[in-house]
């Protein structure tokens, strides 16, 4: 069954770094683009980043511009979200997923696939 696996994540204080990474399996990536998203408790899924198939073109939300960088290397078949200057606010659980194109990704999280069960980030002092 193709999926994604996400790992990286912890408790880290205010400030801090974490590198997620996302592992796909039984597909490739290079032909997909993938989001990475979030979802803090009580609250709804939302996309956090995504990185074009082809270009490799990088979208951000502006609550983590300039903060997070997205990367993805098809030969690992591997997309990692390094996080840096965390804050609290970017406690949740993070998943990725594929799609093809990148454009609106935030209002097309339904158009997205291959979710896996993602990892907690807790961002805490």
């Amino acid at each position: 069954q193709s999926h994604f696996s996400e790992s990286g994540g912890g408790l880290v204080q205010p400030g801090g770094s974490l590198r997620l990474s996302c592992v796909a399996s039984g597909f490739s990536l290079d032909r997909y683009s993938v989001g990475w998203f979030r979802q803090a408790p009580g609250k709804g899924r939302e996309g956090v980043s995504c990185i074009a198939n082809y270009g490799g073109r990088e979208y951000y939300a502006d609550s983590v511009k300039g903060r997070f960088a997205i990367s993805k290397d098809n030969a690992k078949n591997t997309v990692t979200l390094q996080m840096n200057s965390l804050e609290p606010e970017d406690t949740a659980v993070y998943y990725c997923a594929a799609t093809f194109g990148c454009s609106g990704y935030r209002s097309r999280i339904s158009e997205f696939d291959y979710w896996g069960q993602g990892t907690q980030v807790t961002v805490s002092s």
